[in-house]
């Protein structure tokens, strides 16, 4: 046995911390998509839109605990003004997604974030630009992103659901600022 006991037991003995996080934006960003990359590692290129919520779980191992990411995938757009504010409720943070495919979708950012707040005004919000590996689609540049979120926050991430690129990393920051 080693000093302070077995693996398994000091794994048995690390306290678990659990946080909802919700995913906020437009119907057809990739939300579900990217949820779907963090939490199974896979990609499915067919789309069926979320109706309602739909609630994932992950686990994290953090240096002196677990960290129990409890992922609420809220449906978007126009449904969303139907189901209300009533699914943010104990959130501590967010992913707000926009898609950099459609100039649409980046104004909305500004909107979940405000639902958010009025919610939980100190949850944390991570805002991300979806489908960055549709380069020859692209119609938000860095810039436009960037003016987007200024007045809601200092940084955003470029993702790809489809790809990885920068999935785990926008669970990972949003996972380091909860437990600031």
């Amino acid at each position: 046995m080693q000093r302070g006991g077995t693996v398994k037991e000091k794994f048995r003995s690390m306290k678990i911390v659990q946080k909802k996080i919700c995913l906020l934006g437009d119907f057809a960003v990739g939300k579900t998509s990217l949820i779907r990359r963090y939490v199974e590692e896979r990609f499915d290129e067919s789309y069926l839109s979320t109706i309602g919520v739909h609630m994932s779980r992950k686990r994290l191992e953090r240096p002196n605990h677990f960290l129990d990411f409890f992922i609420w995938d809220l449906v978007g757009g126009e449904d969303f003004h139907k189901i209300g504010r009533n699914y943010l409720l104990g959130a501590a943070g967010a992913l707000i997604v926009c898609d950099l495919t459609r100039p649409e979708t980046l104004p909305k950012l500004a909107y979940y974030a405000e639902q958010m707040r009025a919610v939980n005004e100190t949850a944390v919000l991570i805002f991300i630009g979806n489908k960055v590996d549709l380069a020859t689609e692209r119609a938000i540049s860095d810039d436009e992103l960037h003016q987007a979120i200024t007045p809601l926050a200092h940084t955003f991430l470029q993702t790809s659901a489809k790809t990885g690129e920068n999935v785990n990393n926008a669970f990972y920051q949003l996972a380091e600022l909860l437990e600031m």
